[in-house]
């Protein structure tokens, strides 16, 4: 990642933006995605207690790695230059994914990556950095063993990312390559005492970014156990506004402060307020699944297309897509998980630049 790179992004982001507000104030769509995930995988290797991946029965079908050459092409044919943030399940146990990093590379795609950290071996992480990723994100709870270890299902695995991010850090330095490693834990009420521990740890780790996000109600541990409840919200908000604190003296904390201050609403299962409306993922994020099908918002909304069977172009233009977009809209739910925040261009410029100085 470099000051162009940056750059460019963020043009697309406030040509955006333009056209999001062209979009609310006169329904003309002149829409394009400026925001892509893959999932390339929905089989993980860890057994978290807020997740169902690992639970599941029958997995879906997933694209060979010829495929999401081909409908990362369709997709820059669509739009240009973008960037990309892959994920799973565990991306790093599909046969070939490190492959698609470095394919990505030569191909002028902007790749990035969010992994459990468990296959972060000292070969694998000269790979990935040799494959010069947009940036590298390792879900991790908590700053010890016995509390990471708990939440994730897999005894060992903190001892396993913590030297992980070492050899991250030794080979971006080795290779001379900058990209930003980003910590992010999921917030719930056995870890959200520890987030501000877990800035310090990451501190004195290394150069990493931290970006909290909440969990939210999806498997009988987030709705029996895990959720923050009201008893615990005052102490919650306590820790939040210490991690602002820590925000403006300069910790790298990548969540936007307002963000940060909802958590508590999201606890509490308010609706989004005002400030943060109207929802605009509809007309900004383009996700694929492992399969290919292509949808806007993971939080119920239909499917707009699969990425086999039709174009990028074609797959936002079409009329299930135009249809979702109008029902985003008018969504009022509060979603703070990275993929569907509300955040500014300035947000993001914001962001982009602390993570570019982490970096440097």
């Amino acid at each position: 990642m470099d000051i162009r790179e940056l750059v460019s992004l963020g043009w697309k982001h406030t040509s955006s933006a333009f056209a999001e507000e062209l979009y609310l104030k006169s329904g003309v769509d002149a829409t394009r995605p400026v925001t892509f995930y893959g999932l390339v995988n929905a089989r993980c290797n860890v057994k978290c207690r807020y997740c169902e991946y690992w639970r599941l029965a029958h997995y879906p079908e997933e694209m060979t790695i010829e495929q999401w050459h081909a409908a990362l092409l369709s997709v820059k044919e669509f739009v240009g230059d973008f960037s990309i943030n892959f994920s799973g399940g565990e991306p790093f146990i599909k046969p070939g994914f490190i492959d698609l990093l470095g394919w990505c590379r030569d191909n002028g795609i902007k790749a990035g990556v969010t992994t459990n950290g468990s296959a972060l071996t000292q070969a694998n992480a000269a790979r990935v950095v040799a494959a010069h990723p947009f940036n590298v994100n390792i879900s991790v709870d908590a700053p010890s063993a016995e509390v990471h270890d708990y939440l994730r299902g897999s005894p060992g695995l903190f001892d396993k990312l913590s030297q992980g991010i070492i050899y991250l850090l030794e080979e971006r330095k080795r290779q001379q390559v900058e990209f930003p490693i980003t910590v992010k834990p999921t917030v719930n009420s056995v870890n959200f005492r520890h987030l501000p521990a877990l800035v310090e740890w990451a501190a004195r780790l290394g150069d990493l970014c931290v970006s909290p996000q909440p969990m939210d109600r999806w498997t009988p541990e987030t709705c029996n156990e895990l959720w923050i409840e009201e008893a615990d919200l005052a102490e919650l908000e306590a820790v939040i506004e210490r991690l602002v604190a820590m925000q403006e003296n300069g910790a790298p904390i990548l969540t936007p402060e307002h963000l940060l201050r909802l958590m508590p609403s999201h606890f509490r299962g308010l609706q989004a307020p005002r400030s943060t409306l109207p929802c605009r993922v509809g007309m900004r994020n383009f996700f694929v699944r492992s399969n290919g099908d292509v949808e806007v918002c993971v939080m119920g909304f239909p499917f707009i297309g699969n990425i086999k069977e039709h174009s990028a172009r074609e797959i936002w233009h079409s009329a299930k897509a135009r249809e979702v977009r109008k029902g985003t809209v008018t969504c009022k739910k509060l979603c703070l998980i990275t993929c569907l925040s509300q955040k500014t261009v300035g947000n993001k410029v914001g962001m982009a630049l602390k993570m570019l100085n982490v970096v440097r």
